[in-house]
């Protein structure tokens, strides 16, 4: 099975329609909406180390004017480096005397070189960071572990990360007044899916059959109606209303009546079967099938939906698609 395409706008005018929709989208961190420059700027940075737009959304901010990424997203990316031949982490020492080390193991033709950053209580007290309010009180330990690994990795990395420092890292700088600006939310969420409210009870939860099928990869279509339109002048009037299917083709619940009560709809189905999965064990490739099957279905609901609706709709699927890819190695 191969990977599905991610949306990518191609040209400068692909890049502002598909800005300006993702600025309007509710799948967006809040500093992004209404802000489709502001998008547009992070999916170019996004294609610079090369992070695809919705990845780059998520994992890349703008802290005093400069560019940064999470330290888990700059982990990433230097794993998925094919020079990198391992990272290593741990923490050794208690209390005052803890010690955060970072070791990067980095591939050349004809040597392995290795690079081992640390940081310390001793550093951060030092600069002033230790017992700061916010996550260097909260989570002191993972503090460190972040400034050693950004350290390490720019260092053995530079090329892969272009110098671009950890987002936790630059959080902790002085804002310069003359050019503060961070377009980024507060709240660290390196998947999106982290801020959504929980699913509904478990007695709310659709059953499904767990048979394997086969489903070859595909393009992921623009939605269209299942009916042609009619060759008249008349624009094709939007249904009463809105019916969520299921992985069988079985309406899920009850019919909607608008299309955000639909959208609401049908991302809470995804986060049932999403549940489902995890607690039956479900193989990846047939949990993939299943959502595969629940797009299709839907295709021609979603037709009918505004451009932003439909975003967001597709948006959803697709990151958990892309998750279970990851899981079943396509």
């Amino acid at each position: 099975m191969s990977k599905l395409p991610t949306l990518a706008p191609q040209n400068m005018t692909e890049a502002m329609e598909f800005s300006k929709m993702i600025s309007q989208s509710g799948m967006v961190p809040g500093a992004y909406k209404g802000k489709p420059q502001d998008v547009l700027v992070a999916i170019q940075w996004g294609y610079e180390l090369g992070l695809q737009p919705l990845q780059a959304l998520q994992n890349i901010a703008v802290i005093n004017g400069k560019p940064s990424v999470y330290g888990d997203a700059a982990l990433a990316l230097v794993k998925n480096d094919p020079r990198c031949a391992g990272v290593k982490e741990w923490i050794d020492g208690e209390g005052d005397n803890k010690v955060a080390h970072c070791l990067v193991k980095r591939r050349y033709s004809e040597e392995m070189e290795e690079t081992e950053r640390t940081f310390s209580v001793a550093d951060a007290k030092k600069a002033r960071l230790w017992g700061k309010q916010g996550p260097w009180t909260n989570y002191a330990e993972r503090m460190l572990a972040m400034r050693a690994r950004g350290f390490a990795l720019r260092d053995a990395f530079p090329d892969a990360l272009k110098g671009v420092i950890t987002a936790e890292e630059a959080q902790d700088y002085p804002v310069d007044k003359g050019e503060a600006r961070d377009i980024t939310p507060s709240v660290t969420h390196a998947n999106p899916l982290d801020s959504l409210p929980p699913p509904p009870p478990a007695d709310d939860y659709a059953e499904y059959e767990s048979t394997a099928i086969e489903v070859a990869a595909e393009v992921i279509p623009e939605p269209v109606p299942e009916s042609p339109p009619e060759p008249t002048s008349k624009k094709k009037s939007k249904p009463s209303v809105y019916q969520v299917m299921n992985h069988n083709g079985e309406q899920y619940k009850d019919d909607y009546t608008t299309e955000q009560a639909y959208a609401d709809g049908f991302t809470v189905m995804l986060d049932v079967y999403e549940k489902n999965f995890k607690k039956k064990k479900t193989e990846a490739a047939e949990a993939l099938a299943m959502l595969f099957q629940i797009r299709d279905h839907n295709l021609a609901t979603m037709g009918f939906l505004e451009a932003t609706t439909r975003v967001h709709v597709s948006g959803y699927l697709n990151t958990k698609i892309s998750r279970l890819e990851k899981e079943a190695g396509k």
